[in-house]
């Protein structure tokens, strides 16, 4: 099935092109709600029924319906340049003073500028490093889930019609995209041919050459986690890997060189960038890999 998630319908929105999630502005269609309860619908029908969708969305989106709470980490999947801003100043000291913030939000809704407390007062309350986590959890939560929560309750109420909580209670938000979605067809030859790497790895390097003679070894499962872990999505576009897109239009995959052997391989899904330590040997390769792709959430902090 192809379901058209179009933003021409002001239903849902994409900040990649690629995956998407409802619109806080989708009010302008007067009868927004029950479109997304319909839409809620379709989704849960088609894996009740067993037949995929030609719809991707946001891994935030994935948790929503999982009834999985949602964090900082996923606002990359949504708004790239203002997670790593609430990332720099978590990490800081003495940034908050400079940037003037206090507990508020400004909403844009085709145009128009409005305020939103995060608490009550908040207009009041100025952020700074002691209550700056405070800050970052509620903007956080504003951004993933209090910015759409009628939309959300919508199409939520839609799918859970046909797909009671508790049946998908067991996935996480990787396996729910492939139930919806199902498995790719992955070509490792042009994954292969559009691939770069930076921070001094070739295409020659040993740790490349290990790579791809295990991805090669990889069901067609196991690449798909590994696409998941890195672009954020299982969705290879139309045009091939040479068509993949980033945050800020075409971005092919990359396989970034960073410096420390203990850490396992992390992703920052907005490049569609992997950060693979250098390891000293393919068997220590293969399992951080595996550990990687199959446990963790992928996101570092550049």
């Amino acid at each position: 099935g192809d379901l058209r998630v179009n933003p021409l319908y002001a239903l849902f929105t994409t900040c990649d092109g690629v995956t998407y999630q409802p619109n806080p502005a989708s009010g302008v269609n007067v009868d927004h709600l029950a479109y997304l309860r319909f839409v809620g619908r379709v989704v849960g029908k088609a894996i009740y029924e067993q037949q995929f969708l030609d719809a991707h969305f946001t891994p935030s989106f994935y948790k929503h319906m999982l009834g999985v709470p949602v964090g900082l980490s996923d606002l990359e999947g949504i708004d790239e340049e203002y997670y790593r801003h609430l990332k720099f100043m978590l990490e800081n000291e003495g940034v908050c003073e400079d940037l003037d913030l206090d507990f508020t939000v400004v909403a844009q809704e085709f145009g128009k500028s409005r305020v939103i407390e995060l608490k009550p007062g908040g207009a009041e309350i100025p952020v700074t490093d002691e209550n700056k986590h405070e800050y970052v959890s509620l903007v956080s939560n504003y951004r993933t889930t209090e910015d759409i929560k009628e939309q959300l309750e919508a199409f939520l109420s839609g799918f859970h019609d046909l797909i009671p909580r508790k049946l998908i209670s067991t996935f996480n938000e990787r396996e729910l995209e492939l139930l919806i979605s199902g498995l790719p067809t992955i070509d490792l030859d042009d994954w292969k041919a559009n691939t770069v790497y930076t921070a001094g790895y070739t295409a020659r390097s040993p740790i490349i050459r290990w790579f791809w003679e295990l991805v090669d070894t990889y069901g067609n499962e196991e690449r798909t986690l590994l696409l998941q872990f890195v672009t954020g999505t299982s969705k290879v576009p139309l045009g091939g890997f040479e068509a993949l897109i980033g945050m800020s239009g075409p971005q092919k995959f990359n396989i970034h060189r960073v410096r420390n052997k203990s850490a396992l391989p992390t992703a920052h899904s907005c490049f569609n960038q992997l950060d693979l330590p250098e390891y000293d040997t393919k068997e220590e390769l293969e399992w951080k890999l595996l550990t990687a792709i199959r446990e963790t959430e992928g996101f570092g902090f550049a």
